[in-house]
Protein backbone atom coordinates (compact mmCIF):
# COMPACT_ATOMS: atom_id res chain seq x y z
CA UNK A 1 0.00 0.00 0.00
CA UNK A 2 2.82 2.46 1.04
CA UNK A 3 4.32 1.44 -2.17
CA UNK A 4 1.36 2.50 -4.35
CA UNK A 5 0.88 6.00 -2.66
CA UNK A 6 4.34 6.91 -3.31
CA UNK A 7 4.03 6.16 -6.59
CA UNK A 8 0.79 8.73 -6.49
CA UNK A 9 2.41 11.11 -4.74
CA UNK A 10 5.23 11.00 -6.99
CA UNK A 11 3.39 11.52 -9.75
CA UNK A 12 1.03 13.98 -9.19
CA UNK A 13 2.68 17.39 -10.21
CA UNK A 14 2.41 15.28 -13.83
CA UNK A 15 -1.14 16.40 -13.43
CA UNK A 16 -2.42 18.89 -16.21
CA UNK A 17 -4.97 20.82 -14.47
CA UNK A 18 -7.30 23.11 -16.78
CA UNK A 19 -7.69 26.36 -15.34
CA UNK A 20 -11.49 27.36 -14.43
CA UNK A 21 -13.13 29.62 -17.17
CA UNK A 22 -15.61 31.97 -15.72
CA UNK A 23 -13.22 32.25 -12.36
CA UNK A 24 -10.51 34.72 -11.60
CA UNK A 25 -7.55 34.01 -13.68
CA UNK A 26 -4.18 33.00 -12.82
CA UNK A 27 -1.62 35.86 -11.03
CA UNK A 28 1.64 36.54 -12.59
CA UNK A 29 4.37 38.38 -13.11
CA UNK A 30 7.14 38.35 -15.73
CA UNK A 31 9.58 40.67 -17.01
CA UNK A 32 9.50 40.86 -20.54
CA UNK A 33 12.79 41.08 -22.66
CA UNK A 34 12.69 45.09 -22.73
CA UNK A 35 13.59 45.03 -18.86
CA UNK A 36 9.34 46.32 -17.89
CA UNK A 37 7.37 44.49 -15.29
CA UNK A 38 3.91 42.72 -16.85
CA UNK A 39 1.67 41.93 -14.15
CA UNK A 40 -1.58 40.64 -14.85
CA UNK A 41 -2.77 42.71 -11.78
CA UNK A 42 -1.81 46.02 -13.84
CA UNK A 43 -3.83 44.84 -16.40
CA UNK A 44 -7.20 45.49 -15.16
CA UNK A 45 -9.60 47.09 -17.11
CA UNK A 46 -8.12 45.63 -20.54
CA UNK A 47 -8.37 42.05 -22.57
CA UNK A 48 -4.62 40.12 -22.17
CA UNK A 49 -4.24 37.20 -24.50
CA UNK A 50 -1.35 35.16 -22.66
CA UNK A 51 0.35 33.12 -25.66
CA UNK A 52 3.03 30.49 -24.19
CA UNK A 53 5.61 29.33 -27.18
CA UNK A 54 8.80 28.13 -27.83
CA UNK A 55 11.29 28.76 -30.39
CA UNK A 56 11.38 25.22 -31.74
CA UNK A 57 7.29 25.21 -32.04
CA UNK A 58 6.30 25.28 -35.62
CA UNK A 59 2.48 26.23 -34.65
CA UNK A 60 3.63 28.65 -32.08
CA UNK A 61 5.83 30.46 -35.04
CA UNK A 62 2.89 30.32 -37.03
CA UNK A 63 0.60 32.11 -34.63
CA UNK A 64 3.20 35.26 -33.97
CA UNK A 65 1.91 36.69 -37.16
CA UNK A 66 -1.67 36.03 -36.70
CA UNK A 67 -0.87 37.55 -32.68
CA UNK A 68 0.69 40.80 -34.44
CA UNK A 69 -2.19 41.65 -37.27
CA UNK A 70 -4.63 41.01 -34.16
CA UNK A 71 -2.58 42.98 -31.86
CA UNK A 72 -2.55 45.64 -34.07
CA UNK A 73 -6.20 46.02 -34.88
CA UNK A 74 -7.53 46.05 -31.70
CA UNK A 75 -4.86 47.74 -29.56
CA UNK A 76 -6.34 51.04 -28.89
CA UNK A 77 -9.67 49.08 -27.60
CA UNK A 78 -7.78 48.19 -24.46
CA UNK A 79 -5.98 44.62 -26.01
CA UNK A 80 -3.28 43.22 -24.26
CA UNK A 81 -1.12 40.33 -25.57
CA UNK A 82 2.10 38.89 -23.67
CA UNK A 83 4.21 35.93 -25.47
CA UNK A 84 5.99 34.03 -23.06
CA UNK A 85 8.58 31.84 -24.33
CA UNK A 86 9.34 28.48 -22.43
CA UNK A 87 12.39 28.00 -24.33
CA UNK A 88 15.44 27.07 -22.28
CA UNK A 89 18.45 29.58 -21.06
CA UNK A 90 20.69 28.84 -23.90
CA UNK A 91 18.34 30.08 -26.84
CA UNK A 92 17.96 33.72 -25.19
CA UNK A 93 19.63 34.82 -28.07
CA UNK A 94 17.25 33.18 -30.49
CA UNK A 95 14.11 34.27 -28.99
CA UNK A 96 15.45 38.32 -29.45
CA UNK A 97 15.77 37.23 -32.74
CA UNK A 98 12.30 36.01 -33.56
CA UNK A 99 10.13 38.23 -30.85
CA UNK A 100 12.05 41.42 -32.87
CA UNK A 101 9.63 40.90 -35.80
CA UNK A 102 6.31 42.05 -33.68
CA UNK A 103 5.21 44.70 -31.40
CA UNK A 104 3.84 43.01 -28.28
CA UNK A 105 5.74 42.71 -24.82
CA UNK A 106 7.72 39.28 -24.56
CA UNK A 107 9.20 37.31 -22.00
CA UNK A 108 11.16 34.22 -21.02
CA UNK A 109 8.97 31.79 -18.76
CA UNK A 110 11.51 30.92 -16.63
CA UNK A 111 12.40 34.60 -15.51
CA UNK A 112 8.76 35.03 -14.30
CA UNK A 113 6.04 33.95 -11.86
CA UNK A 114 3.69 31.90 -14.19
CA UNK A 115 2.80 28.94 -11.67
CA UNK A 116 -0.81 29.81 -11.73
CA UNK A 117 -0.74 28.28 -15.26
CA UNK A 118 0.07 24.77 -13.92
CA UNK A 119 2.14 22.65 -16.15
CA UNK A 120 2.76 23.98 -19.04
CA UNK A 121 2.34 20.63 -21.19
CA UNK A 122 2.07 21.41 -24.57
CA UNK A 123 2.95 24.92 -27.29
CA UNK A 124 1.35 26.92 -27.65
CA UNK A 125 -0.99 27.45 -25.32
CA UNK A 126 -2.77 30.52 -25.14
CA UNK A 127 -5.18 32.39 -22.29
CA UNK A 128 -7.71 34.82 -22.52
CA UNK A 129 -8.60 37.19 -19.85
CA UNK A 130 -11.41 39.91 -19.86
CA UNK A 131 -11.37 42.92 -18.35
CA UNK A 132 -12.84 41.87 -15.29
CA UNK A 133 -9.85 39.85 -14.34
CA UNK A 134 -11.95 36.63 -15.53
CA UNK A 135 -10.40 33.56 -17.36
CA UNK A 136 -12.48 33.14 -20.55
CA UNK A 137 -10.32 30.82 -23.00
CA UNK A 138 -7.89 28.31 -21.16
CA UNK A 139 -4.92 26.93 -23.16
CA UNK A 140 -4.51 23.71 -22.07
CA UNK A 141 -8.11 22.53 -23.18
CA UNK A 142 -9.25 22.19 -26.72
CA UNK A 143 -7.24 23.26 -30.17
CA UNK A 144 -4.16 24.64 -29.22
CA UNK A 145 -4.37 26.94 -32.51
CA UNK A 146 -4.79 30.27 -32.81
CA UNK A 147 -6.01 31.77 -35.75
CA UNK A 148 -7.82 35.31 -37.01
CA UNK A 149 -10.91 33.71 -37.24
CA UNK A 150 -10.86 32.43 -33.50
CA UNK A 151 -9.13 35.64 -32.01
CA UNK A 152 -11.91 37.91 -33.73
CA UNK A 153 -15.15 35.39 -32.39
CA UNK A 154 -12.96 34.51 -29.05
CA UNK A 155 -11.96 38.47 -28.08
CA UNK A 156 -13.42 40.72 -29.93
CA UNK A 157 -16.52 40.39 -27.73
CA UNK A 158 -14.83 40.94 -24.43
CA UNK A 159 -13.11 43.83 -26.34
CA UNK A 160 -17.23 45.52 -27.29
CA UNK A 161 -17.57 45.00 -23.84
CA UNK A 162 -15.87 48.00 -22.54
CA UNK A 163 -13.66 48.92 -19.75
CA UNK A 164 -14.91 48.22 -16.11
CA UNK A 165 -14.13 50.95 -14.46
CA UNK A 166 -15.97 53.64 -16.48
CA UNK A 167 -19.14 50.89 -16.79
CA UNK A 168 -22.25 52.96 -14.79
Amino acid sequence: MAGILSCVVALAPLRVEARDEGKPAPQFEVTTLDGKTFRLSDARGEVVVVNFWATWCTFCREEMPVLETYYQRHKGEGLRVVAISMDGPGEDGKVREIVRAYSYPAALGRMGDILGFGRIWRLPMTFVIDRDGILRKDGSEGDPKIDLAALEKEVTPLLKAGDPRRRP
